[in-house]
């Protein structure tokens, strides 16, 4: 299974409506016009990564409509349809359906009432991990994995930690052997297969960095996140999140990523 080797992404144009968005922690609403910049930069970097990007228009009637990843997941075998687990989110899934179905011969919708966000799915080499949070409960991650074992994947139930909205708030994949994940989450043992590197204390959300083909997009905001991974060998691309963490977002929600060429 590829993990990080993308060549294709879908990522859907913020609306002005998002400084409506849903956030636990009210930091005050985003600036409209430095989040679009925010966005813009993001496209560029997949881009830049080798990635071909279709944009979707707006989505006006759902503020948090650019995040993507929330309400759908994508593979090489075909995309499934989730249902999120704010009900402000639900009509998400419906304006995405069109654009799954033009690319993916299989796209399956989540059955049963359960619910299950993007951003609580991490893919390994190993597995599909689901982490249970607010936002995806224990009969949403069961359907999801009978979905995924319809597409010949296979899901792992796990937790996400207490006070955090998704289980990659605090983790990304790095390359098939190493995640990036918090103190609290390499704590519960759940990476134990894969070697683990911290992140440095007081910079936890710069745990959800992306790793798209050859380099690893972080977040501008975390210095010595970035000198570490530096230090490390890895080939990063700083980006601004200062609009998009007001809305609890990180770099992997504004996207979904696949790979569409020959294996």
């Amino acid at each position: 299974m590829t993990i990080y080797r993308f060549d294709q992404a879908i990522v859907r144009r913020p609306a002005e409506s998002v400084v409506n968005g849903l956030r636990a922690v009210d930091r005050g609403p985003p600036d409209v016009d430095a989040l679009m910049d925010e966005h813009s930069a993001y496209v560029l970097a997949l881009e830049a990564a080798g990635v071909t990007v279709t944009v979707l228009p707006p989505a006006p009637a759902y503020p948090d409509a650019v995040f993507v990843e929330d309400p759908a997941l994508v593979f090489a075998a075909g995309a499934v349809a989730l249902r999120p687990g704010a009900a402000t989110r639900f009509g998400e899934v419906e304006e995405l359906l069109p654009e799954l179905h033009r690319r993916f011969r299989e796209v399956i919708e989540l059955p049963g009432p359960g619910f299950v966000e993007g951003g609580d799915v991490l893919v390994t080499p190993a597995s599909v991990m689901i982490g249970l949070s607010e936002r995806t409960n224990r009969e949403g991650a069961e359907a999801l994995i009978e979905c995924l074992t319809h597409l010949g994947l296979q899901g792992t139930i796990v937790h996400t930690p207490s006070d955090v909205l998704h289980f990659k708030s605090d983790c990304s994949l790095l390359d098939e052997e190493t995640v990036f994940c918090t103190r609290r989450l390499a704590s519960s043992g759940v990476f134990a297969d894969l070697r683990t590197v911290l992140v440095p204390d007081g910079e936890e959300a710069a745990a959800n960095a992306l790793r798209i083909n050859d380099r690893v997009l972080i977040s501008r905001r975390f210095a010595r996140s970035i000198e570490l991974l530096d230090r490390l060998g890895y080939s990063l691309a700083p980006l601004g999140t200062e609009e998009i963490s007001r809305l609890d977002a990180g770099l992997s929600c504004m996207s979904l990523r696949w790979w569409s060429g020959p294996n």
